[in-house]
């Protein structure tokens, strides 16, 4: 993969949960956080369309936008992971309101223009297919995907939450490269690494990023895990969350994480801990995926 594609930075801030945020909810506050963020170096968010109040669809995007609105300098300082391809139930205009996946050239090229407009910005860096759609016809999506990057509405494509097979096939029929795959990845949700998926990921040259790191913060609520990553913590000067991220870190390839607060305090703390010339040990990394196992490694 080109070294242009490659997402340079010590995490990616997941937007998923900027509507739950009643600190970030009027305009001005929210302008003032991204600048902050971008001031440390975190040029990076990561959205889906499907972001906001249930059943709505570009409610986190257009709070964004809103707040991007108001400071035109940032819009060229910021970067933008843009996914899409899921209908919500409430979004169905068919008589069966049911839930489902949508990968025609049709709608994508609609969603992307809606998720540019909403955020109100010129291009999405990054664009992923949210989920893989058994009903995915590879060369008209295919099309679809490759128009999209020549006109400069998107940077570059990716997927979210495949299987191998599944981007493969894709790809099979692509003329430009699957840059970047999202898929669950922590201590406590490890199978990606003894599944295949990461191998295939790396032998593929997609960048791997690894959302909920922290396990939504339930990983500090296992009380063998937390103790271990506790006592780490202190060992090395870390923070708790510090040393799950550097998990992550010490796999060859280093799975990128997408991160889900948006407190301050949380993030600065983990951006402290990223700039650590720290490297966590094989044995401490294994001791950690027994402790959130609850069984000994085999």
């Amino acid at each position: 993969m080109s070294s242009s594609h490659l997402i340079d930075s010590p995490f990616i801030l997941g937007m998923r949960n900027l509507h739950l945020n009643d600190s970030l909810g009027n305009r001005q506050a929210l302008n003032k956080w991204i600048h902050s963020r971008v001031e440390e170096g975190l040029h990076w968010f990561d959205h889906a369309d499907i972001y906001g109040e249930s059943g709505a669809m570009g409610g986190n995007e257009q709070q964004f936008g809103d707040a991007l609105s108001l400071s035109p300098e940032l819009v060229s300082k910021v970067r933008i992971i843009a996914k899409t391809s899921i209908i919500p139930a409430l979004q169905d205009p068919s008589p069966f309101r049911v839930k489902h996946y949508n990968s025609e050239p049709d709608y994508l090229t609609k969603s992307i223009d809606n998720s540019l407009q909403r955020l109100g910005v010129e291009r999405l860096d990054h664009l992923l297919l949210h989920r893989p759609d058994p009903l995915l016809d590879p060369e008209k999506t295919a099309r679809a995907l490759e128009r999209a990057v020549e006109v400069g509405k998107v940077g570059v494509i990716g997927v979210s939450n495949h299987l191998p097979a599944q981007w493969r096939r894709l790809q099979a029929v692509l003329d430009l490269p699957l840059a970047t795959n999202q898929f669950e990845l922590s201590i406590a949700r490890s199978s990606a690494l003894f599944d295949g998926r990461w191998d295939a990921c790396c032998q593929d040259n997609m960048q791997g990023l690894a959302y909920s790191p922290l396990f939504g913060g339930r990983l500090f609520e296992g009380v063998l895990v937390k103790e271990l990553l506790c006592q780490l913590g202190e060992e090395h000067h870390l923070s708790p969350g510090g040393i799950a991220l550097a998990w992550l870190r010490r796999i060859p390839g280093s799975p990128l994480p997408v991160i889900g607060t948006l407190r301050n305090k949380r993030i600065q703390a983990l951006l402290a801990d990223s700039q650590q010339a720290f490297t966590l040990d094989r044995e401490a990394w294994f001791a950690l995926l027994e402790s959130a196992r609850a069984y000994r490694v085999l």
